[in-house]
C-alpha cells in the first residue's frame, strides 16, 4: 500500500537519544524487532552499490515517479536506506521543497548522504530513528513515502495509520512492498539449503511474506542475473543477510556452494522481482 503526506515548514521531530554501539545501531529504547532490522541492513549495506542490487534503486524512483508532487512540497520518507526514494523525491520537489528520511541502519543512511551531496541536493536531509515512532506532528508532509519498510512493523496496520496521520489534507501516502514471487525461482533453493543447514533458520526472517498476494500485485519484473554468482550479491545486500549471518562461516560457505550450484545445474538466469505500488490521497475536506 502507500500513501503520502505534506508540510509548509521544517520540523526538528523528537527522535531518540540512544547508545551508540558497533555499526553506530540505536540499540537503547528499540524493541528486539527493531534491532534485528537494523543490524540486518547495516551488514548488508556493503552489498547495496552492486548492479545486481539496482532494483533498490528503480523500485524508490518508481514509487516516486507514480506520485503527485510539486516544486516546493515537503516529502517525508521512512524506512528510506540508502536513497533510493528519497533522493528522487528531493529532485522533484527542487530547492524549495524538503525532504527527510529517517532509518535505522547508519552505514545506510551514510550511503544516503553521500549520494544527495554529489547530486548537490540541499533539500535533504536523513536522521537516525525509528521509522514507526517519530514523535512528528499530524498533518505535516505532502507526501509520506515508505518502500520496502512497512512490513517490518509488528503491527503493519498501526504503522500504516501512523503514517497515514502525518499526511496533510490533500497529500499522499505512498508504499511499496514485495509482490508474491520475489526471487523466484533462486529463493526457494536459498531456503530449502538453509532449511538442510539449519531448520530453525529456515524462514525465520522474511516479513515481506506477509502482506503478498497475487490480487494486489501490481507490477511483475524480470532480473537479469547474467551468471547464477550474483545472485549472492542479492542475498547478501537484502533481507536474505539475517539468515546468513545466523550460521557460522563454514555453512555460509556450504550454503553459498549448495545454492549456486542448483541455480547453474537448472539454468536459471532470470529472477522476478514482483512489487505492489500502493498509493492513497487524503481529502481536503
Amino acid at each position: 500500500m502507500g500513501s503520502s503526506m505534506a508540510s509548509d515548514e521544517l520540523l526538528e521531530p523528537e527522535l531518540l537519544e540512544p547508545e551508540l554501539l558497533e555499526h553506530g545501531l540505536l540499540e537503547h529504547g528499540l524493541p528486539e524487532h527493531a534491532l534485528r532490522v537494523a543490524r540486518t541492513y547495516s551488514a548488508a549495506a556493503d552489498h547495496y552499490a552492486l548492479g545486481s542490487l539496482s532494483f533498490w534503486n528503480r523500485f524508490g524512483a518508481g514509487t516516486v515517479s507514480r506520485l503527485p508532487l510539486q516544486p516546493g512540497q515537503s516529502v517525508l520518507d521512512l524506512c528510506c536506506g540508502a536513497g533510493a526514494s528519497a533522493i528522487p523525491a528531493a529532485r522533484a520537489v527542487g530547492p524549495g521543497g524538503h525532504v527527510l528520511g529517517i532509518d535505522l541502519a547508519e552505514p545506510l543512511l551514510e550511503q544516503a548522504s553521500a549520494k544527495a551531496a554529489a547530486e548537490r541536493l540541499p533539500n535533504i536531509e536523513f536522521r537516525r530513528g525509528n521509522a514507526i515512532s517519530t514523535g512528528l506532528p499530524a498533518a505535516s508532509f505532502d507526501a509520506v513515502v515508505c518502500v520496502f519498510g512497512v512490513f517490518f512493523a509488528p503491527d503493519m496496520a498501526g504503522f500504516a495509520a501512523e503514517m497515514w496521520r502525518l499526511v496533510r489534507p490533500g497529500g499522499v501516502l505512498a508504499i511499496t512492498t514485495w509482490g508474491p514471487g520475489l526471487f523466484e525461482p533462486a529463493n526457494a533453493i536459498f531456503w530449502e539449503s538453509v532449511r538442510g543447514l539449519a531448520p530453525s533458520l529456515y524462514k525465520s526472517f522474511n516479513p515481506w511474506d506477509e502482506i503478498t498476494t497475487p490480487e494486489a500485485l501490481a507490477a511483475l519484473y524480470a532480473r537479469d542475473l547474467t551468471s547464477p554468482a550474483r545472485f549472492w550479491d542479492v542475498v547478501l545486500g537484502s533481507g536474505y543477510r539475517a539468515t546468513v549471518d545466523a550460521l557460522d562461516q563454514d555453512q555460509q560457505d556450504v550454503l553459498r556452494e549448495d545454492v549456486l550450484t542448483k541455480l547453474s545445474s537448472r539454468s536459471i538466469s532470470t529472477l522476478r522481482t514482483d512489487v505492489v505500488f500502493g498509493r492513497a490521497i487524503r481529502r481536503t475536506e
